[in-house]
């Protein structure tokens, strides 16, 4: 039962997922914790004339809550009866990860562009970036979902996996709390660039691991899915730090050198363009089919991970050595 606690919540939180994605009509617990920013956002600026302190505030302060609601609500289940324990986790864990959703947004794209609805697949996706997209053509918009599906295979899938498999839901929620700051405040613009520098530079931190083995993963999975899995590992060594983020090349990389495409390049963000070089060589134009592929990519490395995190769970906390 010990090796079934450590690793079913996990496996459980995949499996669900892999079958209904997320429930966009239901109370969802990362939609809670950004109503918990934007509610102590608002405080801080009233209550904190250093705005930096607040920030600091505002992410302890998210990062305690996020942990601890969790954490007794676990501690409660397991105490009544170790199923109850174990499914709940599960649920937590499902909520953490979003594998399908990410699929799911960047096929619409795909669809979209498959009829030729250029309208209709930039407001897709503006719905998985941060850039402004009214300006983008059909290229620009696949190379967009291909970017967005390529940086949160880490953020929004390898990296909550590997969190939870450290310390269950309650680390996972902790990561998600982390990533949802960055998601929400921590822009470099005139509003959040002291509010919300101490959340990004956290980010950055829990990112930093995850982000390198996951890339690393896919390479892997490059090969395995025949891509290009030697130029996968050529792109992610030449260009893994041409990005403002310490992390956020480093999968996008090796999309790019795997599908032997150039993402990145300059984009428009709030008005105001921001100048980036490009990732990848540009071997042959970037399709539609992209999209596709990048899932494909993203899921392969998924499963990975999951299996290679989840037997290390089990075999650490599981008690398989003892």
């Amino acid at each position: 039962m010990k090796l079934m606690t450590a690793i079913m919540p996990i496996i459980i939180g995949f499996v669900i997922d892999s079958f209904i994605g997320d429930p966009y009509n239901l109370p969802h617990p990362i939609r809670l914790i950004g109503r918990l920013i934007s509610k102590l956002e608002k405080f801080i600026r009233k209550r904190f004339r250093n705005l930096h302190t607040g920030g600091v505030f505002l992410a302890l302060t998210v990062i305690f809550i996020s942990a601890v609601v969790p954490f007794f609500i676990l501690y409660f289940y397991y105490r009544l009866n170790i199923i109850f324990g174990i499914l709940i986790e599960g649920i937590f864990c499902y909520y953490l990860i979003a594998p399908k959703c990410l699929r799911n947004e960047s096929m619409k794209v795909y669809s979209a562009i498959k009829i030729k609805d250029t309208e209709k697949a930039r407001k897709a996706v503006s719905m998985i970036v941060g850039r402004d997209t009214q300006c983008l053509d059909e290229s620009g918009i696949i190379k967009a979902a291909v970017e967005t599906v390529a940086e949160n295979t880490s953020d929004g899938v390898t990296a909550p996996i590997m969190y939870m498999s450290l310390g269950g839901a309650v680390f996972g929620f902790i990561y998600k709390a982390v990533n949802t700051m960055d998601s929400m405040i921590g822009y470099k613009n005139d509003k959040y660039i002291n509010l919300g520098r101490f959340a990004a530079k956290l980010d950055d931190a829990f990112n930093f691991i995850p982000s390198r083995l996951t890339a690393a993963v896919m390479i892997l999975s490059a090969y395995i899915l025949g891509m290009n899995g030697e130029n996968a590992f050529r792109i992610w060594k030449r260009d893994r730090r041409k990005h403002a983020s310490p992390n956020s090349a480093q999968t996008e990389a090796v999309c790019a050198g795997a599908l032997e495409i150039r993402l990145a390049g300059d984009a428009y963000y709030f008005g105001k363009l921001h100048k980036k070089e490009y990732i990848g060589d540009d071997i042959r134009p970037i399709e539609n089919e992209d999209i596709r592929r990048a899932n494909r990519l993203m899921y392969c490395t998924s499963i990975i991970v999951l299996i290679v995190f989840v037997s290390i769970r089990g075999i650490i906390f599981g008690g398989v050595l003892w």
